[in-house]
């Protein structure tokens, strides 16, 4: 690794650092309703919305309720892309006069971009109209990242609110979210995307001849605007095929440097966003801790595993290089992104085993806008509950009791997508629909199997490569785990916020264990380890792990 990239990556980190405070301080105001910069602006328009809607914005809601209108929404929007899909042929702005898409892979994207996975079994260029990437796609990018910050914002306040039988309003965090936070940051980011040479049109096809002679056509469209939100919103999916490692997508080192930024941008910030709304910052810098030091470890292990193998150039961009390849790949896999601007499939295998697990570890370490906290405060809730029986004393997190109720539901969030994972793995490993569509044998084509599995229960999106998804086999089974690994996820994670928003809040003594230090940092990473590692470890053992020691022998596949 060269000085440069070093160089690169400390810059990298360190904006991240910077900008936590900075944008989680301004999201915080947002969401307490206080008055901010682009309040002048917007205030206006976000009390238009809740007139045309019907919402009362003062109005809070339980639970249950937040919870209801959050699953409406998202069948709602799940019913409309899937018809959007299924009449695109029909419909205008559709240069290319692409068909309609076939049912089973509308039902996976619809299912993929309500649940902010973005998994893509096919190429957007050839199968997707300007029309259904503008109003399907990329308004679910929107929407369903928002979605997942108002879930965490509800359960911030369920941990705040002291006897509290409300979480705010679903309506309001979601309008909030889009217009104060999503559309402003996506309105800077896709004119920086479009003056690097990022295409921004409604133009037809382009025919071009190249050095040899031969014909190429070149896809358009308004890919910026879909861009900014993917990456902002860890969404991840792709406006083209092989995503970011398109030149119409990612066209310069700059463009590269500010994508990979901003996947971690909003997850981090949010860490500090939660600090502000239960009164206690160090909370959320502990977090940020534990999130940080799980990605810089894996990110290690991954630049080490790949520059002490040869060949390492094998499926990276050679615009961007080995460094800047896994570096977005730790990124994206932290942070259930999804994007790619190299071949997770062509990683040494240690290099993609370390993928799949931070993947298969929750998605928290940052995790997906929102998603990735409420994640982290589930094995938050979970941590405590150990140290509280560790020390004999009833567990207490920011001063209410952890008891049986919030430990079911957390257990469930845990259970739900690492089942999901496992035993649809399995089935695909000993069923021909399964084992037809891989482009390896032997470990590899397992942890293809496996990769598939866990980006689409982990709402993450990206693909170890390799693997034929287009199969009614697999748009429907990888749709099922989406769904589950995204609700089976928030449900219990609104129940817990219910639950602990109603508790009183009683001063700490001295059996409460201290949860804003060091020593909660390392407990906390340790439960998310060892979880992982139980759960996971023996697939692990007979994917990527038996192939880095195979391919030490000289055996590959």
């Amino acid at each position: 690794m060269t000085p440069l990239e070093l160089v690169q990556i400390a810059l990298y980190l360190g904006l991240l650092v910077v900008c936590t405070p900075l944008l989680g301080g301004y999201m915080a105001r947002v969401f307490k309703g206080e008055r901010t910069w682009s309040t002048p602006v917007l205030r206006r328009v976000e009390s238009a919305i809740y007139r045309l809607a019907g919402v009362h914005p003062d109005e809070e809601q339980s639970w249950k309720q937040y919870a209801l209108a959050m699953m409406l929404f998202n069948v709602a929007g799940f019913v409309l892309l899937f018809v959007l899909q299924l009449t695109q042929r029909a419909l205008p702005l559709n240069p290319a006069v692409l068909p309609n898409v076939e049912p089973f892979l509308a039902f996976n994207t619809a299912t993929s971009f309500v649940t902010n996975t973005n998994w893509q079994a096919y190429g957007g260029e050839t199968t997707m109209s300007y029309l259904t990437q503008l109003i399907g796609l990329n308004v679910q990018n929107f929407v369903s990242a928002a979605t997942g910050v108002a879930v965490v914002i509800a359960m911030t306040r369920g941990l705040a609110r002291r006897q509290a039988s409300a979480l705010g309003n679903f309506w309001v965090d979601l309008v909030r979210c889009v217009l104060y936070v999503f559309l402003p940051l996506c309105l800077v980011f896709a004119l920086v995307l479009v003056s690097q040479g990022v295409v921004q049109n409604f133009n037809g096809y382009a025919q071009a001849t190249t050095l040899t002679g031969d014909t190429q056509l070149l896809p358009q469209g308004p890919a910026a605007s879909q861009i900014a939100i993917k990456q902002l919103g860890t969404n991840g999916g792709g406006f083209f095929n092989v995503n970011s490692a398109h030149p119409f997508e990612n066209p310069t080192p700059l463009t590269n440097f500010l994508e990979m930024l901003s996947i971690l941008l909003i997850p981090a910030a949010l860490t500090h966003t939660y600090g502000v709304m239960v009164s206690s910052k160090r909370q959320g810098w502990v977090i940020f801790a534990a999130m940080m030091a799980l990605f810089l470890a894996g990110l290690a292990l991954m630049l080490a595993s790949e520059y002490g193998v040869p060949g390492t150039m094998e499926g990276k961009e050679t615009r961007f290089g080995i460094a800047n390849s896994i570096l977005w790949g730790a990124a994206t896999t932290s942070a259930s992104n999804g994007s790619v601007n190299a071949m997770h499939s062509s990683f040494s295998p240690l290099a993609g085993g370390v993928a799949l697990l931070n993947i298969m570890l929750g998605e928290v370490i940052f995790g997906g806008v929102g998603a990735g906290l409420y994640g982290m405060l589930i094995f938050v809730v979970l941590t405590v509950f150990i140290a509280g029986l560790m020390v004999g004393r009833t567990p207490e997190y920011l001063g209410k009791k952890i008891e049986s109720w919030e430990i079911k539901m957390a257990i469930l969030a845990v259970l739900l997508p690492s089942a999901c994972i496992l035993l649809f793995s399995a089935v695909a490993s000993v069923t021909e629909a399964g084992l037809s569509s891989r482009a390896n044998a032997g470990p590899h084509g397992l942890s293809e199997i496996l990769y598939a599995f866990a980006s689409g229960a982990g709402n993450n999106g990206s693909a170890f490569a390799g693997l034929n998804a287009n199969t009614p086999f697999y748009n429907v089974l990888l749709g099922i785990a989406m769904w589950i690994g995204r609700f089976g996820v928030i449900l219990p994670a609104l129940a817990i916020a219910g639950s602990m928003g109603r508790k009183k809040v009683a001063p700490p003594s001295s059996g409460t264990f201290p949860t804003g230090g060091g020593l909660f940092v390392a407990l906390l990473m340790a439960v998310i380890l060892i979880v992982g590692a139980l759960t996971f470890f023996p697939a692990l053992s007979l994917g990527p792990i038996v192939e880095q020691l195979l391919m030490s022998s000289g055996r590959v596949f």
